[in-house]
């Protein structure tokens, strides 16, 4: 085997984050947290939501999140830092907006371990053996037994993230191509011993029996939810190999793959329930009480092999997006103490280079979150908006950035950004507002929690009047555009709390003219080229860092073509 350059990162701690991660490791942590507990519940609720016409759902969704996986690899190949998603808003319209986005995608991200964990158990509880161990409550929550369970399983997560980037990322892609596997071959199943054509529009009110409504509420019940994900190759671009080469196409590569896995599942599902189960409609297409769908679909074709691999699936699939969003969680804590945003302590790193103290963090709000939640399709809704919020900060920000810091070098250019940067950010709105009212206050109010948090640390901080990134009016717009959605949401008609004043469509057409006015609005507020640049080159070290490891694979690749010997780049590397 080819040397390996590390190149480590210098830090606040002393050790260093180290750039061991190469393209199939990026690839493989975007996909396995694209492919987790969603494909084994997402189906259900988006087809109890639309019918057959959920998988228009499904299309809709790809298109919007694969044109914001494009801008995200624009972004993540140009400015390969940690924790991405918080440092590209830090860059554009200062430490506010970086924090805001930040938050905000801590908030999602510390969530789905033990969202994914709650999933895994849950549908576990669908095999006959397991109804016995008493691990969910009538209201879904979890008993203690299943307490237990789940913090041993959070406890492993974070052991693994500890043993390094490197150990997380080859561990991972083990993992993401049995869940990857597994998906594919019950489409395959399902799709060859039973499928009812008839399905798709000849029962249960037809091909799209609740309409367009039904198609876009379908949206936040777990179809934007199994989707999203993609970021996490940008999240970890900090420790990437060759980010500038690899960041962009791990996440394009990854999101193509999730999205055509998910859109031929829930074909796949449709075909092969039941006819009789729908013919009075599609509220309960598998009967009453079914909680695992492909479980109980596999039964049903009498494939209980299929049905034993699906409910080993259960623990696996979940589990490997739990491994991988305790080191999301990390990354994105990281970049906000890097930012002085929170604590120093969130920066210290471990002789194996990570973020040792956000990774315990991690474990213990995941610890904490356990307890109060509720099932995982109540919960889907939240996580959803809190991670279209931030994507939303990507395409204002990327667009932004092109216009103020137009020197900076994009080996990955996203297409057409003129029109794709305005779209993405229509589209998260979209998103935001199809989540309905009552996720939208929810996730406002913990933002406004999160503000009085950096409020406090930025006055503590002994380096305020020197700060030139706080720039209070160029993150101006983010709360007109928060309360601006909440009050879209009130008005509008999607979920629980909102006045249905709005007609359908006309609301629509409101949420697009209201994103669009915020999206330029917000660009010409961003911070000047002077600035932008002095909060870029706070960070510069780490893109040296990437110079110093490419320029090094680069030597040691010629020295060994010299010599004949096979180099770095003569096959993938996790």
């Amino acid at each position: 085997m080819a040397h390996e350059a590390v190149t480590p990162i210098p830090t606040h701690g002393g050790h260093a984050l180290k750039r061991v991660v190469g393209y199939w490791g990026l690839m493989f942590v975007s996909l396995g947290s694209i492919i987790g507990s969603g494909w084994l519940l997402g189906a259900l609720g988006a087809a109890k939501s639309a019918g057959p016409a959920s998988i228009v759902s499904w299309l809709i969704a790809a298109v919007m999140l694969i044109v914001l996986a494009l801008i995200h690899a624009d972004l993540g190949a140009a400015y390969p830092v940690a924790g991405g998603t918080a440092r590209y808003p830090h860059y554009a319209f200062g430490a506010l907006a970086g924090f805001t986005a930040g938050w905000v995608g801590y908030l999602q991200a510390v969530a789905i371990a033990p969202i994914e964990v709650e999933g895994a158990i849950t549908y576990l509880e669908s095999a006959p053996w397991a109804k016995g161990l008493d691990m969910v409550n009538p209201d879904s929550t979890l008993t203690p037994i299943g307490l237990v369970i789940a913090a041993a399983a959070l406890a492993v997560f974070t052991v693994i993230n500890i043993m390094g980037a490197k150990w997380l990322s080859d561990s991972n892609i083990a993992v993401v191509i049995w869940k990857t596997a597994v998906p594919v071959l019950a489409i395959v199943v399902l799709m060859s011993l039973s499928f009812h054509p008839g399905n798709f529009g000849q029962t249960g009110g037809g091909f799209a029996p609740n309409g367009f409504h039904g198609i876009f509420a379908a949206l936040p019940l777990g179809v934007v939810f199994a989707l999203q994900g993609f970021e996490q190759a940008a999240q970890m671009a900090g420790e990437a190999r060759n980010p500038k080469k690899d960041v962009a196409r791990a996440i394009i590569t990854a999101m193509i793959i999730g999205a055509a896995v998910y859109i031929f599942l829930e074909v796949a599902f449709i075909g092969a329930v039941d006819p009789a189960n729908v013919v009075n409609g599609w509220d309960n297409p598998l009967g009453a009480g079914a909680f695992g769908p492909y479980y109980d679909l596999a039964l049903a074709a009498g494939a209980g092999w299929l049905a034993t691999v699906l409910l080993i699936d259960a623990v696996v699939s979940p589990a490997g997006t739990g491994l991988v969003y305790i080191g999301t969680s990390a990354r994105i804590s990281y970049a906000l103490g890097e930012d002085d945003a929170l604590p120093p302590w969130l920066t210290s790193v471990s002789k194996r280079g990570v973020p040792f103290g956000s990774i315990l963090l991690a474990f213990v709000i995941g610890l904490v979150a356990l307890l109060p939640f509720p099932s995982w399709q109540s919960l889907v809704g939240l996580i959803t908006d809190a991670t279209a919020i931030m994507y939303a900060f990507a395409p204002v920000s990327l667009e932004a950035l092109i216009r103020r810091h137009a020197g900076r070098a994009h080996p990955y250019r996203v297409p057409w950004p003129q029109i794709l940067t305005p779209f993405g950010f229509v589209a998260a709105n979209l998103i935001i507002y199809w989540s309905g009212f009552e996720a939208i206050w929810k996730i406002l109010t913990a933002i406004l929690i999160g503000r009085v948090i950096f409020e406090i640390a930025l006055h503590r901080s002994k380096s305020l009047r020197f700060r030139r990134d706080l720039d209070w009016r160029a993150a101006s717009w983010i709360w007109p555009w928060l309360i601006g959605l909440v009050v879209l949401g009130l008005l509008g008609r999607y979920g629980n709390g909102s006045l249905n004043i709005l007609p359908e469509w006309v609301d629509i057409l409101f949420v697009v003219a209201f994103a669009l006015l915020i999206f330029y609005y917000a660009v010409s507020l961003s911070m000047s080229p002077e600035d932008i640049a002095v909060a870029v080159g706070e960070d510069e070290f780490e893109f040296e860092a990437v110079d110093s490891a490419v320029s090094s694979d680069t030597a040691g690749a010629a020295d060994q073509k010299r010599r004949g010997a096979p180099g770095v780049g003569d096959r993938p590397k996790g």
